[in-house]
């Protein structure tokens, strides 16, 4: 601790790197899904076909994304722990509900073939991909909100090694189906390992919370939640998470009507996923914030001063790939794309650089809001984000043209940028401890 009370920078480190370890793993997954896709049949199609499933996928377990904040903040008693853990299991159903009306011919017909636009082989391979990924929301609410019981507890390691069993599931199951069954294809081959993969992770991670849930669950119960109250503070977030993952579709419809649009299309989950390597140890640094801050958040200037080291760092590293000759290593080498492919995946890249410190910025002044239990806030921010992310594609594919994945890359930059900045701003307004 320091002087003021509040956690010293080892302990932040402590507390952080375990979490970032977590979201290191998962982003390794896309990179090494995307590396077994090109190297089976039909890599453009196959690519495009994950990219777009995935993209839906994420939408539909964008209401659970942020349990675990909820969770970490949340959960203090048996009462509240009762609580949530019954909202978490019916939003679950109703997320897997949700999928399985979009998997209905006609309405996945509506919306991928006529509203996306994607070409009959494209959106084939597509709806198989998605119906495999049928467990990922419910897997995905139900182990985030016991992360963040672990998180609560300074027992973040636990997170880790949960983690661990998903991606040693997941990559397992992929390599053991690509080697024996090619001709699956490899969008659906990455969807069976992501969903053996969530799934041994939700498993894995209940058994490690066992114990600090049964120590949340002896403790007597305070006041009550309530589902006005769980409402009133969930709903903001879960708002931002679907915002948020919810404008994908709105990316990949613009880029299917970009110039270059199938290219784009295979090209941009491999460079997404080069750019979430480094962002999402700046997205482990929202709970870091939220079990760190303290009650008076007394422990946000510490805060403040290593989550803006760690933005320069993390844009630092992207930079050292995506503006130098690695970049031609990472997609060519490591990531299989053709040469055509690999040199339309360099711009996109670029332009991509500043996200990472962006993204660490944001998920600071994002659990600073969680902890003061502000979270209306943190919706409009994604929305600002949003409008923005829109404009900029529209601007980019209609009147000036650009290439499909360039235009989306300069609009999630833009929205990004605009984003951090109105939270900023209206921290620094609202005279809170932005400047402490």
């Amino acid at each position: 601790m320091t002087a003021t009370g509040g956690p010293d920078a080892r302990r932040i480190l402590r507390f952080w790197t375990p979490l970032a370890a977590t979201w290191l793993m998962m982003a390794v997954e896309g990179p090494f899904l995307a590396a077994v896709i090109a190297r089976l049949g039909d890599p453009e199609i196959q690519l495009a076909a994950y990219g777009v499933a995935f993209a839906f996928a994420l939408i539909l377990e964008a209401p659970v994304i942020m349990m675990m904040s909820a969770s970490t903040a949340l959960v203090k008693d048996r009462e509240s722990f009762f609580e949530l853990r019954r909202f978490t299991i019916g939003l679950n159903g109703v997320l897997t509900a949700g999928m399985g009306v979009l998997l209905l011919p006609p309405v996945f017909r509506v919306v991928v073939r006529q509203g996306i636009g994607l070409p009959g082989d494209v959106a084939d391979v597509t709806w198989h991909t998605l119906l495999l990924l049928l467990p990922w929301p419910g897997a995905i609410g139900y182990r985030r909100f016991y992360q963040g019981i672990l998180i609560a507890a300074d027992m973040t390691r636990r997170v880790a090694y949960g983690t661990v069993a998903r991606i040693t599931t997941m990559a397992s199951t992929a390599l053991a189906l690509a080697l024996t069954a090619p001709e699956m294809g490899g969008a659906r081959v990455a969807a069976v390992a992501l969903s053996a993969g969530v799934v041994a992770e939700a498993l894995a991670t209940r058994a490690m919370a066992a114990g600090a849930t049964r120590r949340v669950r002896k403790l007597p119960g305070g006041e009550r939640l309530g589902l006005r109250r769980l409402a009133v503070f969930y709903v903001p977030l879960a708002l931002t998470s679907i915002l948020g993952l919810g404008v994908q579709p709105v990316v990949t419809f613009f880029v299917g009507h970009a110039r270059e649009a199938l290219a784009s299309l295979a090209v941009l989950p491999v460079v997404s996923a080069l750019v979430f390597v480094f962002r999402a140890l700046g997205l482990a640094y929202q709970e870091v914030v939220i079990a760190l801050a303290g009650e008076d958040l007394d422990g946000v200037p510490a805060l403040r001063r290593f989550g803006t080291v760690l933005a320069i760092a993390l844009s630092t590293a992207l930079a050292a790939i995506a503006l130098t000759p690695l970049a031609g290593v990472w997609f060519r080498g490591v990531s299989g794309l053709t040469p055509e492919l690999a040199a339309l995946a360099r711009v996109p890249a670029m332009v991509l650089v500043p996200i990472p410190a962006l993204t660490v910025w944001l998920c600071l002044e994002r659990g600073i809001l969680v902890a003061r239990r502000r979270t209306a806030a943190v919706t409009w921010a994604t929305a600002i984000e949003v409008t923005v992310i829109v404009a900029v594609l529209w601007i980019a594919t209609v009147p000036l043209d650009m290439v499909g994945a360039v235009a989306a890359a300069a609009a999630l930059l833009a929205g990004r940028t605009a984003s951090t900045l109105w939270l900023a701003r209206r921290d620094e307004v609202s005279g809170s401890v932005a400047g402490s």
